[in-house]
Protein backbone atom coordinates (compact mmCIF):
# COMPACT_ATOMS: atom_id res chain seq x y z
CA UNK A 1 0.00 0.00 0.00
CA UNK A 2 1.59 3.38 -0.77
CA UNK A 3 2.35 6.29 1.44
CA UNK A 4 -0.78 8.42 0.01
CA UNK A 5 -3.51 5.67 1.12
CA UNK A 6 -1.50 4.75 4.55
CA UNK A 7 -2.58 7.87 6.36
CA UNK A 8 -6.15 8.38 5.15
CA UNK A 9 -8.51 5.67 6.87
CA UNK A 10 -10.34 3.97 4.55
CA UNK A 11 -13.57 5.21 6.53
CA UNK A 12 -13.14 8.21 4.76
CA UNK A 13 -13.03 7.17 1.25
CA UNK A 14 -15.16 4.07 1.54
CA UNK A 15 -17.53 6.11 3.99
CA UNK A 16 -18.83 7.18 0.92
CA UNK A 17 -20.13 3.94 -0.37
CA UNK A 18 -21.59 2.56 2.68
CA UNK A 19 -22.81 5.95 3.57
CA UNK A 20 -24.62 5.98 0.07
CA UNK A 21 -26.04 2.63 0.11
CA UNK A 22 -27.76 2.94 3.42
CA UNK A 23 -29.37 6.31 2.11
CA UNK A 24 -30.47 4.43 -1.08
CA UNK A 25 -31.13 1.39 0.35
CA UNK A 26 -34.32 3.88 2.17
CA UNK A 27 -34.86 5.19 -1.40
CA UNK A 28 -35.31 1.76 -3.16
CA UNK A 29 -37.55 0.48 -0.72
CA UNK A 30 -40.02 3.81 -1.06
CA UNK A 31 -39.52 5.74 -3.67
CA UNK A 32 -41.41 4.17 -6.33
CA UNK A 33 -44.28 3.36 -4.13
CA UNK A 34 -44.43 6.67 -2.74
CA UNK A 35 -44.31 8.35 -5.75
CA UNK A 36 -47.70 6.43 -7.08
CA UNK A 37 -49.30 6.88 -4.04
CA UNK A 38 -48.29 10.57 -3.83
CA UNK A 39 -48.35 11.72 -7.21
CA UNK A 40 -52.26 13.32 -7.35
CA UNK A 41 -51.51 15.04 -4.51
CA UNK A 42 -48.33 16.79 -5.77
CA UNK A 43 -49.93 17.71 -8.54
CA UNK A 44 -52.84 19.23 -6.91
CA UNK A 45 -50.03 21.17 -4.35
CA UNK A 46 -47.52 22.12 -7.03
CA UNK A 47 -49.98 23.14 -10.30
CA UNK A 48 -46.69 25.30 -11.74
CA UNK A 49 -44.77 22.38 -12.18
CA UNK A 50 -43.89 21.39 -15.38
CA UNK A 51 -45.79 18.40 -16.88
CA UNK A 52 -42.60 16.84 -17.91
CA UNK A 53 -41.68 16.15 -14.46
CA UNK A 54 -44.88 14.80 -13.63
CA UNK A 55 -44.58 12.56 -16.77
CA UNK A 56 -41.29 11.42 -15.90
CA UNK A 57 -42.63 10.86 -12.18
CA UNK A 58 -45.26 8.46 -13.90
CA UNK A 59 -42.79 6.42 -15.38
CA UNK A 60 -40.91 5.56 -12.30
CA UNK A 61 -41.41 1.48 -11.68
CA UNK A 62 -40.09 -0.03 -9.05
CA UNK A 63 -37.73 -2.19 -10.89
CA UNK A 64 -35.98 0.60 -13.35
CA UNK A 65 -35.36 2.25 -9.54
CA UNK A 66 -33.87 -1.06 -8.68
CA UNK A 67 -31.56 -0.90 -11.64
CA UNK A 68 -30.79 2.47 -11.88
CA UNK A 69 -29.96 2.83 -8.22
CA UNK A 70 -27.46 -0.43 -9.48
CA UNK A 71 -26.09 1.73 -11.85
CA UNK A 72 -25.48 4.63 -9.57
CA UNK A 73 -23.47 1.88 -7.04
CA UNK A 74 -20.93 1.74 -9.60
CA UNK A 75 -20.42 5.69 -10.04
CA UNK A 76 -20.36 5.70 -6.18
CA UNK A 77 -17.52 2.70 -5.82
CA UNK A 78 -15.43 4.17 -8.65
CA UNK A 79 -15.47 7.69 -6.62
CA UNK A 80 -14.79 6.00 -3.33
CA UNK A 81 -11.85 3.54 -4.92
CA UNK A 82 -10.40 6.58 -6.84
CA UNK A 83 -10.33 8.41 -3.53
CA UNK A 84 -9.03 5.93 -1.90
CA UNK A 85 -5.73 5.31 -4.79
CA UNK A 86 -5.14 8.65 -4.38
CA UNK A 87 -5.09 9.19 -0.14
CA UNK A 88 -8.40 11.31 -0.90
CA UNK A 89 -6.89 14.29 -3.10
CA UNK A 90 -8.83 12.80 -6.05
CA UNK A 91 -11.35 16.03 -7.37
CA UNK A 92 -14.02 13.32 -8.46
CA UNK A 93 -14.03 11.48 -4.99
CA UNK A 94 -14.28 14.89 -3.42
CA UNK A 95 -16.85 15.72 -5.90
CA UNK A 96 -18.74 12.87 -5.15
CA UNK A 97 -18.66 13.78 -1.50
CA UNK A 98 -20.14 16.90 -1.95
CA UNK A 99 -22.44 15.94 -4.52
CA UNK A 100 -23.90 13.51 -2.07
CA UNK A 101 -23.74 16.06 0.80
CA UNK A 102 -26.04 18.30 -0.90
CA UNK A 103 -28.28 15.76 -2.43
CA UNK A 104 -28.86 14.96 1.78
CA UNK A 105 -29.95 18.65 1.81
CA UNK A 106 -32.22 18.55 -1.43
CA UNK A 107 -33.57 15.51 0.03
CA UNK A 108 -34.53 17.59 3.28
CA UNK A 109 -36.03 20.65 1.20
CA UNK A 110 -38.25 18.09 -0.41
CA UNK A 111 -39.61 17.00 2.53
CA UNK A 112 -39.90 20.63 3.88
CA UNK A 113 -41.68 21.65 0.44
CA UNK A 114 -44.70 18.98 0.83
CA UNK A 115 -44.45 19.19 5.01
CA UNK A 116 -44.06 15.34 5.69
CA UNK A 117 -41.87 12.40 4.62
CA UNK A 118 -40.48 12.27 1.36
CA UNK A 119 -37.55 8.92 0.24
CA UNK A 120 -34.12 9.74 1.89
CA UNK A 121 -35.40 12.23 3.99
CA UNK A 122 -34.66 9.98 6.98
CA UNK A 123 -31.29 8.86 6.63
CA UNK A 124 -30.37 12.61 4.87
CA UNK A 125 -29.94 13.95 7.98
CA UNK A 126 -28.54 10.87 9.73
CA UNK A 127 -26.30 9.55 7.91
CA UNK A 128 -26.13 11.97 4.35
CA UNK A 129 -25.14 14.76 5.75
CA UNK A 130 -23.21 14.18 8.76
CA UNK A 131 -21.15 12.04 6.83
CA UNK A 132 -20.50 14.37 3.97
CA UNK A 133 -19.87 16.99 6.73
CA UNK A 134 -17.13 14.37 8.50
CA UNK A 135 -15.38 13.31 5.34
CA UNK A 136 -14.66 17.02 4.57
CA UNK A 137 -13.23 17.73 7.98
CA UNK A 138 -11.02 14.53 7.91
CA UNK A 139 -9.73 16.00 4.83
CA UNK A 140 -9.61 18.85 5.62
CA UNK A 141 -7.53 18.27 8.57
CA UNK A 142 -5.38 16.30 6.47
CA UNK A 143 -4.77 19.27 4.07
CA UNK A 144 -6.53 17.54 1.08
CA UNK A 145 -9.60 19.02 1.30
CA UNK A 146 -10.43 21.35 -2.19
CA UNK A 147 -11.69 24.75 -1.07
CA UNK A 148 -15.44 24.85 -1.56
CA UNK A 149 -17.19 27.78 -3.47
CA UNK A 150 -20.36 28.91 -5.14
CA UNK A 151 -18.87 27.10 -8.60
CA UNK A 152 -18.25 23.72 -6.88
CA UNK A 153 -21.77 24.09 -5.15
CA UNK A 154 -23.50 24.00 -8.65
CA UNK A 155 -21.02 21.44 -10.06
CA UNK A 156 -21.59 19.22 -7.33
CA UNK A 157 -25.27 19.53 -7.88
CA UNK A 158 -24.87 19.49 -11.45
CA UNK A 159 -22.73 16.20 -11.93
CA UNK A 160 -25.04 14.21 -8.93
CA UNK A 161 -28.13 15.32 -11.30
CA UNK A 162 -26.01 14.00 -14.22
CA UNK A 163 -25.08 10.84 -12.49
CA UNK A 164 -29.03 9.81 -11.37
CA UNK A 165 -29.99 11.22 -14.79
CA UNK A 166 -27.24 8.81 -16.74
CA UNK A 167 -28.05 6.13 -14.13
CA UNK A 168 -31.77 6.43 -15.09
CA UNK A 169 -30.78 5.99 -18.79
CA UNK A 170 -28.67 3.27 -18.27
CA UNK A 171 -31.57 1.22 -16.60
CA UNK A 172 -33.80 2.20 -19.23
CA UNK A 173 -31.71 0.64 -21.98
CA UNK A 174 -30.88 -1.95 -19.61
CA UNK A 175 -34.70 -3.18 -18.98
CA UNK A 176 -35.53 -2.48 -22.83
CA UNK A 177 -33.24 -5.58 -23.69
Amino acid sequence: MSKTTQDMSPAVTFGLLAAWALHDAEEVAFGPRWIRARLPELRKRFPGAPERLWKALEGVDQREFTVAVGAMAVIVAAASAQGHRTGGRSAFFQGAVDGFGLHGLVHLAQAAAVRGYTPGSVTSPLIVVPYALWARGRLRHAGRLRPADVRGTVSGLAVAGAATALSHFVARRLLRR
